[in-house]
């Protein structure tokens, strides 16, 4: 048998009238107790929290304390100087060397402090009333805030502010003097267009709010902004049309936003990741553009930009499939040419996603399919090459996307050179040496100038990764697979959703007035709502309007 512990017995000759009496007063005497020594701890602790990192008014205690805790670095520079008050007044100012703008620093704060004399004053400032006086009547700055903490100090240095002390102040000042070396304003790199504007965003998130509010000259304009990263603390700004954005689409973005805990933020791929809905898609479900104007064509129909500093790519949500066939030239050209063009870059979408495949089941599976002239010359091509269909594309499709990552890695200035030369010279011997077929040297080819065609980076890179399993569904099962699997990539497509909005909407559900923006573009006078599921408030972005009939009127008069 297994051996149980038996509990203790407890004996006590009290009664139980007793016990349970002794029990009540014992509980009544433990309550009363609990509650004084936790009122006296709250006490405390209140104290202590508002005792600790108070500004020490010794202005070497205070420096001392922000280089132990910044661990003595070397870009921290120390100013210290004196200027005049009521008597003689020490100062520091504190900047971090290659965040702040030094000519701003010697011209609008250490100039005007240094020549402060009694006699410009109207009456003698006391030490006290320093900070006050400096900021009304000595700084020549827009931005000057209070600093009470030593927290409060540091956060503001790391931030690319300066901070001045005054000795015997128990507050600091600071100061709006953010500069250093940054990336100046410079035409797209990735989204190049012929006719349109020419600037693009920045890894400043500053210069990037400031590019967007001198197109929109509105007070509906909302930004709001957030600090992510227990050690990055990178700034993020959400932006949005307060009187166009659906409220409950601002409040989902910014609730996941707020939600993102992690050590740092880096660029925008990142914080995409952790706010979108689905993680298990090879489709992207934000839209990322360095393009302005991009920015504020989708925040004039209803939905939100989301800056993040250190990047140039602005995220833009809720993202739609279409989205990624259309261009910003597209609305500054002609609407037939641009339903044209359009059109164009789907096909290119469908060509890049699923050419190796067709030529793979034709070859394979369904020879009667090709005319029988086309069909002897490939299979004259094919008599000397070993390896099956499917083995070529693999081999192909695997060398162009080497070849691609090499380009890419490579200095820029050998990089094209060293892609095309290495491309044409690998094609030619891989079809002189027996290997693959000039057939299929020519789709692997249109395949990949196709890929390039796609305005968005994203959507062709997913088109890439779908290429190969579908190519080796087509191998096996001819096109009854690639129409299996075709069938599965909507449906997946159809189940998606950007923020709650459906991912093939205007088409799935069909939204019959949002189709007039879709795959082919109506002239801009007859595209008068905003899309429907975007703008609940104000869903009318232009009223009828036509020169044809106005001039009518005119010349009949």
């Amino acid at each position: 048998m297994r051996n149980r512990r038996k509990r203790p017995i407890i004996r006590t000759h009290k009664k139980l009238t007793d016990m349970l009496a002794d029990k009540k007063h014992d509980d009544h005497s433990s309550l009363r107790s609990n509650t004084i020594s936790m009122e006296t701890s709250l006490q405390q602790k209140k104290q202590t929290e508002k005792c600790v990192g108070e500004l020490n008014p010794v202005l070497h205690v205070v420096v001392d304390r922000v280089k132990t805790l910044l661990g003595n670095p070397m870009d921290l520079i120390v100013r210290e100087f004196e200027f005049e008050l009521e008597n003689k007044v020490t100062a520091t100012l504190l900047f971090l060397e290659e965040m702040n703008d030094t000519q701003v620093l010697n011209e609008f704060i250490l100039s005007p402090l240094m020549t402060l004399s009694k006699d410009k004053q109207s009456s003698p400032v006391p030490v006290d009333h320093a900070l006050h006086y400096i900021k009304q009547n000595a700084l020549a700055l827009g931005r000057v805030l209070d600093v009470e903490t030593e927290d409060e100090l540091v956060e503001a240095l790391l931030a690319g502010l300066s901070v001045l002390l005054v000795e015997g102040n128990k507050k600091g000042l600071k100061l709006g003097t953010n500069g250093g070396k940054v990336r100046g304003i410079e035409e797209p790199t990735s989204e190049v267009v012929i006719r349109g504007p020419k600037d693009s965003f920045t890894e400043s998130i500053k210069t990037n709010i400031s590019l967007i509010r001198r197109r929109i000259r509105s007070k509906d304009i909302r930004i709001d902004k957030y600090k992510i990263g227990e050690v990055t603390h990178t700034d993020v700004a959400v932006v949005y049309l307060e009187n166009i954005a659906n409220p409950l689409l601002v409040k989902e973005i910014k609730e996941r936003i707020e939600e993102v805990k992690t050590d740092g933020l880096l660029e925008s791929g990142q914080l995409e990741e952790f706010i979108q809905d689905e993680t298990v898609t090879v489709f992207p479900q934000f839209l990322n553009t360095e393009r302005p104007d991009v920015v504020i064509g989708n925040l004039l129909e209803g939905r939100v930009g989301i800056i993040i500093n250190g990047t140039p790519f602005v995220l833009i949500a809720p993202a739609q499939f279409i989205q990624f066939f259309q261009s910003s030239e597209d609305y500054y050209m002609r609407y037939d040419i641009s339903t044209f063009l359009r059109l164009l870059r789907f096909s290119v979408f469908i060509i890049s996603l699923i050419a190796p495949s067709i030529y793979i089941a034709l070859t394979t599976f369904h020879q009667a399919m090709i005319p029988t002239t086309l069909l002897f010359g490939i299979a004259a091509q094919r008599e000397g090459v070993p390896f099956p269909a499917i083995a070529e594309a693999l081999v192909m499709e695997i060398t162009f996307e080497i070849l691609r990552e090499a380009g890419i890695r490579m200095p820029r200035a050998v990089g094209v050179a060293v892609s095309i030369v290495g491309a044409l010279v690998l094609g030619q011997a891989a079809v002189q040496a027996g290997l693959v077929s000039p057939a299929m040297v020519i789709v692997v080819g249109i395949t990949a100038v196709a890929s390039f065609a796609i305005p968005s980076f994203a959507v062709a890179t997913s088109a890439r990764l779908l290429r190969f399993p579908l190519m080796l569904i087509s191998s096996v099962f001819g096109f009854y697979g690639l129409t299996l699997a075709l069938i599965v990539i909507i449906a997946h497509l159809t189940s998606l959703r950007s923020f709650g909005y459906p991912y093939l909407s205007p088409f799935a559900p069909i939204q019959t007035q949002d189709l007039k923006d879709s795959l082919f573009r109506f002239p801009i006078t007859k595209l008068f709502k905003r899309p429907e599921k975007l703008s609940k408030k104000n869903q009318t972005r232009t009223q009828p309007y036509s020169v044809k009939k106005k001039r009518e009127e005119e010349t009949t008069r």
